[in-house]
């Protein structure tokens, strides 16, 4: 296949389209769009994209050193974590996610939470409880954006950082717990009651709340890691 010059601007670069194809493919790998029976071919990647194969092969190499895909004999595949791999990462998820109010709670005077943030998240799930979305995977990224947005508030942009990697990582399993209007519900009242214990500062009660929501204890971490891996493979057609 020849490069196909013709669908380039002059600021479409190799790394840039090589960047494109990168983070395409992350959000479908992620999204759940893409299962771990199906090769994720060069050449049929690189028609779909429009691109040569180069681009793809780089962005192939960047997904399996992230660990969302793996190479096997015949080509690249999704990764299908195993359940030890998959607790490790909602253990960190979890350990992330408390930090961010441990941090503040160390040093109250200084430790507030931007109240800005405070502030747009909770019109945000409060349009959201006035109007809830129906069941659906897709709501794990408005869940991942709340607590992306507790660690920027906590003033550590490097813990929200670490958060989007782990999110990346197990946004494939987790996906599937929104699948009723319950949890969706009760996932919106779990934000708003930490969203206000912050603005108010009650910074325990906030602390606690929160390691409730997320859940906090390792029993905890690993029956959400064994029900999401069963979804997973309910939905991949792996069972």
């Amino acid at each position: 296949m020849g490069v196909d010059a013709g669908l380039y601007t002059a600021s479409d670069t190799p790394g840039s389209r090589a960047a494109r194809v990168y983070l395409q493919l992350r959000e479908e790998v992620t999204g759940g769009l893409v299962t771990p029976r199906i090769r994720l071919a060069e050449e049929r990647l690189a028609q779909r994209y429009g691109v040569s194969r180069t681009p793809v092969r780089e962005a192939l190499a960047r997904l399996a050193t992230d660990g969302l895909i793996e190479r096997r004999e015949n080509g690249f595949y999704v990764t299908t974590p195993t359940l030890s791999e998959l607790s490790d990462l909602y253990e960190l998820r979890v350990t992330l996610e408390l930090r961010g109010i441990a941090r503040a709670r160390e040093d109250p005077p200084a430790g507030r939470h931007d109240a800005a943030i405070l502030a747009a998240e909770l019109d945000r799930w409060r349009a959201l409880q006035a109007s809830p979305p129906a069941p659906d995977p897709g709501f794990v990224l408005l869940e991942e954006q709340f607590h992306v947005a507790l660690s920027l508030a906590s003033g550590n942009p490097a813990l929200a950082d670490a958060l989007v990697v782990v999110n990346q990582k197990i946004r494939r399993v987790r996906r599937y717990d929104f699948l009723t209007a319950d949890r969706v519900a009760s996932t919106i009242a779990d934000h708003l009651e930490i969203l206000e214990l912050l603005r108010d500062g009650e910074l325990d009660h906030a602390y606690h709340a929160l390691h409730d929501h997320v859940g906090g204890s390792q029993a905890m971490v690993l029956r959400r890691a064994e029900r999401g891996l069963t979804q997973l493979a309910l939905h991949s057609g792996l069972s």
